[in-house]
């Protein structure tokens, strides 16, 4: 299953084999069908952050969830092939709260320079 996301906003299974579980958010209480690999976009083949997690069946659209990615996950992100950083949020006691926006085109070109 491919993510909008990857090894540039978690490098940590690439670089030290980190493992994580994960679950689809918006369908949490359906049964798990199958064993999944989750990658990323980045056309690397060690861009894969989960091995043979259970899920229901995914479809376009649903929202994984993974619990925790580690202490240092958000420091450790990069723009790595030009994509821009994820937003950040926190979930506490059913409450969602954004800790960083995400970061779109003009934060990725904000420090280029105009050659001539």
């Amino acid at each position: 299953m491919a993510v909008d996301g990857g090894m540039s906003d978690n490098p940590r299974p690439q670089l030290y084999g980190a493992r994580y579980s994960a679950l689809l958010a918006n369908r949490a209480d359906e049964e798990a069908v199958q064993a999944y690999d989750i990658c990323g976009k980045h056309c690397e083949s060690g861009d894969v952050l989960i091995e043979g997690v259970r899920l229901p069946e995914p479809r376009r659209g649903d929202l994984l969830a993974v619990p925790a990615t580690g202490a240092y996950t958000l420091s450790m992100g990069s723009n790595y092939n030009a994509v821009p950083r994820p937003a950040a949020v926190l979930v506490s006691d059913g409450h969602a709260r954004v800790i960083r926006s995400r970061e779109n085109l003009d934060d990725l070109l904000r420090h280029e320079q105009a050659s001539g």
